[in-house]
């Protein structure tokens, strides 16, 4: 008899973890010769660990058909990090109560130390398990592969937003606002504000200023920079990631506060450099925070993004059927003109707990704005309009709701 599969979504979730679910599944259920039963954990490991689980045979046609289109985490996701040996025996508990043989993690860096755990878990005791780490991130930090499914969609959706709002302000900044700042996601790496400036094919157009964690904040620089912008165009818009720094590595805007891997809780640094801007050079600023928005922008997804999100889903059963554990599908870029790329598998002892950074020289030396080298890098992935379809003017959005599978195990709370 065939083995039976587990998948779970873990971390922030992104406008195209969905599809990557739908790869899963839709490679999944078409092989009932190699995988029996593919159940789908509520709410990531912690519904695992909690057996909240979903047959994916019980998904209507009209939900599998939502997921490659639906933003959000269509099965609940998590942040939990494994530590506890009662989490572990559990997990050998469910996987042997159901008879699991393939487990798939979808999710970023952390998730990939989750997955790690869990095929280390399957060598120790002896479990005939696969675990695939099936890659997303808005952050795009993720070493070994080229890009993380979720950046490109988020990365189009930025650079959208700085060109729209720079027309906003450009046309109030004679008798009004003169400098915008939009805060973005980028703990230690500054892909997506970097992406942002995509939009700027003219030194005249928007974001004027780039900030990332890659090159230290400097306060006296930036607010002469600053003033130098709105002298020359009229006003400045400004990008920040939220992980920017002083050189000597404080955050620019720390709470203080971890999440449950130990990160530094950011946010609030559009505010930050609003004040400094204020104070010190006497404009009128506004700001703005995407947060959610950015990773739930679903509605202006890129095709290509997509695309690449479904194969990743794909390509983690066809490794766990061919047997090839501890491994995570990375996209290997093999041309940039035109754009070209395939899949191999990368071993997780490379990818989790690690963070790429983005290369210095895809900026230029003021560390402002894109070099051609960023422009090659980011053009390829936001290619594309993978749009959803509408109802009544809205996006049609999917009925999640489900049937959960009656509890076979004795009660357990993660």
């Amino acid at each position: 008899m065939p083995r039976n599969a587990l998948y779970a979504q873990s971390g922030g979730v992104t406008p195209v973890i969905n599809a990557s679910a739908s790869g899963v599944i839709e490679a999944a259920l078409a092989r009932p010769d190699a995988i029996g039963k593919l159940y789908l954990a509520h709410h990531g490991i912690v519904g695992a660990l909690n057996e909240v689980l979903i047959d994916a045979a019980s998904l209507t046609p009209a939900q599998r058909a939502a997921l490659p289109v639906s933003p959000g985490g269509a099965f609940g996701s998590c942040r939990h990090k494994l530590k506890r040996e009662e989490e572990f025996d559990r997990l050998v508990a469910l996987f042997a109560e159901y008879d699991i043989g393939y487990f798939f993690y979808n999710g970023g860096g952390d998730s990939a130390d989750t997955c790690l755990k869990v095929s280390q878990l399957a060598r120790e005791r002896g479990l005939d398990l696969v675990a695939v780490h099936v890659p997303k991130t808005i952050d795009n930090d993720l070493p070994v592969t080229d890009c993380s499914p979720g950046f490109g969609s988020v990365a189009k959706y930025l650079a959208t937003s700085i060109q729209e709002t720079g027309l906003d302000v450009s046309a109030m900044a004679p008798t009004s606002t003169k400098v915008f700042i939009m805060e973005v996601m980028g703990r230690h790496a500054g892909w997506l504000a970097a992406a942002a400036g995509l939009a700027s094919h003219e030194r005249r157009l928007p974001p004027h200023i780039i900030l990332v964690p890659e090159i230290a904040f400097d306060t006296e620089r930036f607010v002469a920079d600053v003033q130098k912008m709105v002298a020359e165009y009229g006003y400045c818009s400004i990008v920040a990631s939220e992980g920017i720094h002083y050189a000597d590595g404080k955050f620019v805007a720390d709470s203080g506060t971890t999440d449950a891997f130990g990160h530094a809780q950011l946010g609030g640094v559009a505010v930050v450099l609003a004040d400094l801007v204020k104070n010190r050079a006497g404009f009128k600023v506004h700001w703005a925070v995407p947060d959610f928005l950015q990773r739930a922008a679903r509605h202006l997804a890129s095709q290509v993004d997509l695309e690449q999100a479904v194969a990743v889903g794909r390509e983690a059963v066809d490794l766990a059927l061919a047997g090839k554990g501890g491994v995570m599908p990375a996209i290997v870029r093999t041309s940039s003109r035109p754009y070209a790329w395939k899949i191999e598998p990368a071993p997780l002892e490379q990818v989790a707990n690690t963070e790429k950074k983005m290369p210095r020289e895809y900026l230029d030396e003021s560390g402002y704005r894109l070099t051609e080298a960023g422009r090659e890098y980011f053009f390829p992935l936001i290619q594309g309009e993978a749009l959803p379809p509408f109802i009544n003017g809205l996006p049609l959005m999917a009925d999640w709701r489900f049937e959960m599978l009656p509890k076979r195990l004795p009660a357990f709370k993660a």
